[in-house]
């Protein structure tokens, strides 16, 4: 009884270390902050950087979406250059898995050079030559999370996230882009999948169970939260603007039917599309706003479930305190 008595207690006590390196802190009582700005401007965006608190050092990655089209609502260059040029930072992307304007290296580059983002700082495609594995905690689907090779020569990540729809993943903002965003164009291909394929042509052909790929999504979302010093050297911020029911991926968008919100930004990813998700839900319908769609938009591709699956498998909390700084 004695030695089984001292298994047990070995047992536990290697569950909770294992538990210490795998989840993230967030604040007190397992809460996040999710910090607001009702404002949407480059001042803005640098306020909310600043609150905060956490300087972006050494090579800084700034993670965006170049968008598929100048139709869409990506974030544009005038509105981040005055906070990439504070953190001295580099505008980062990868391919696409689908055919369009930034499926090759080179289709990619005119679109950067297009949008005008080689204008206000220097711009990598990290997958232009190449990927590399990063492991993930979660291997329910994925077995590794597979993205651009630039990504070893950053320090930092501001995921800088675009909140809107997405005709799959049901929304789109910090988790999917930490997600597919980083992901080469071969890894979104097996997050897609959920682990099937990194065939780029043969993903979308694929039968897919919309629970596991949204499932990978957030395991592939941790992998790079765990990248970049277990979550002590990222950042997350969502501009809640022009907030279609469809992605940036989309070169023709539907019309956003609700008006723009604000900026958010907090350490935990899962916490702040948490605020985003509920912002919207929130918002009272009118004759100027109808966020109807978009939110049945979510809910008819388990959008939510990223942010269930993500607190589930210790990337961060759903349980949020907003904290508005204007």
């Amino acid at each position: 009884m004695k030695h089984l008595t001292l298994f047990i207690i070995s047992f536990l006590l290697a569950g909770a270390s294992l538990m210490a390196q795998t989840a993230q802190p967030t604040t007190d009582n397992n809460t996040a902050t999710v910090y607001v700005t009702r404002e949407i401007s480059p001042e803005a965006l640098l306020r909310i950087y600043h609150a905060l608190g956490r300087k972006a050092e050494g090579r800084v990655a700034v993670k965006i979406s170049t968008g598929e089209s100048q139709n869409t609502g990506y974030l544009r260059p005038d509105f981040i250059a005055p906070l990439v040029k504070e953190v001295n930072g580099t505008i980062v992307e990868c391919n696409t898995a689908y055919p369009g304007s930034r499926n090759t290296s080179k289709k990619h580059w005119k679109a950067i050079r297009e949008r005008g983002f080689m204008d206000v700082a220097p711009v990598d495609i990290m997958d232009e030559h190449g990927e590399m594995r990063i492991p993930v905690v979660d291997s329910t689907h994925i077995q590794y999370d597979l993205v651009g090779n630039h990504l070893k020569n950053y320090d930092f990540m501001i995921n800088l996230a675009h909140f809107k729809g997405h005709q799959m993943a049901g929304m789109g903002g910090a988790l999917k882009n930490a997600s597919i965003g980083v992901a080469s164009s071969k890894g979104k291909a097996y997050i897609h999948s959920a682990g099937a394929t990194q065939n780029t042509k043969k993903w979308f052909l694929m039968k897919n169970d919309q629970d596991a790929f949204v499932e990978s999504m957030a395991a592939a979302a941790q992998a790079v939260h765990n990248y970049f010093g277990n979550g002590e050297r990222i950042l997350y911020i969502c501009v809640m603007y022009r907030m279609s029911v469809d992605c940036d991926c989309n070169a023709h968008p539907a019309e956003p039917l609700i008006a723009d919100y604000g900026i958010l930004a907090s350490f935990d990813p899962v916490a702040i599309d948490q605020a985003c998700y509920d912002i919207v839900s929130q918002i009272h319908n009118d004759e100027h706003n109808n966020s109807q769609p978009l939110l049945q938009r979510i809910e008819s591709k388990h959008g939510t479930h990223i942010m269930e699956w993500g607190e589930h498998i210790g990337l961060g909390t759903r349980t949020y305190k907003l904290v508005n700084i204007d």
